[in-house]
């Protein structure tokens, strides 16, 4: 379980591809203090397992399922990637509750400076729009923000300089695809109300489970 707050931007430094899967050795230098294989680390809001540590480099293998439902089989050498680590049992929950499991990719239809922020506005598949709420929380290739705006394909979000800065977000523009993860709960209080009502959650039929 994750938070969505994103404790440093890493770069990619290979991408290899593997029998179908793919290899990816990302730099994240202190960030990696005290990891060791078996650990897990959200990529870009992708909950990845580490499979090798050192120095400053991981590396983790992304399977079929991920490279299908994530943006992050499009990674190159150099981009940066958002990183990071499980929620601790203590740790304070800053952002909202976020497993790692990608729902979908959206794609950034306007980014514009808003004062010192910046507005983006993301398309986001039919299937998903419909948990998208305002004021309500959604992950955006792992980052934790709060839905400003909703329309009937997209939603908007404002992103304040500090956190332009030290995630990817800053480096978003029109064209640009992103990860997206909706509220679990939201998720979760469909269909246990679907069940009780006897009906199917949206989707249902074409179901899949997420990366």
């Amino acid at each position: 379980m994750f938070t969505g707050i994103i404790e440093t931007a890493g770069v990619v430094r290979a991408v290899i591809p593997d029998d179908g899967a793919v290899r990816l050795v990302v730099e994240a230098g202190g960030f990696l203090d005290g990891s060791r294989a078996g650990d897990s680390i959200a990529v870009n809001g992708v909950c990845v397992t580490v499979t090798r540590t050192g120095g400053a480099l991981f590396e983790a293998t992304l399977g079929p399922e991920t490279l299908r439902r994530t943006t992050l089989g499009q990674l190159t050498p150099g981009a940066r990637v958002n990183l990071e680590r499980p929620l601790a049992i203590g740790d304070r929950l800053g952002g909202h509750l976020v497993q790692g499991h990608v729902d979908g990719v959206g794609r950034v239809l306007e980014r514009r400076p808003e004062g010192e922020s910046w507005w983006i506005e993301i398309a986001v598949p039919p299937a998903l729009a419909y948990y998208v709420v305002e004021k309500g929380s959604i992950a955006v290739d792992g980052v934790s923000l709060t839905v400003a705006s909703v329309g009937a394909d997209r939603f908007g979000v404002s992103v304040i300089p500090h956190t332009a800065t030290v995630t990817t977000l800053g480096g978003l523009v029109v064209g640009t695809l992103v990860n997206l993860e909706m509220d679990v709960i939201a998720k979760y209080v469909e269909r246990l109300a679907g069940a009780y009502a006897g009906t199917r959650p949206r989707g249902a039929a074409d179901e899949e489970r997420p990366a």
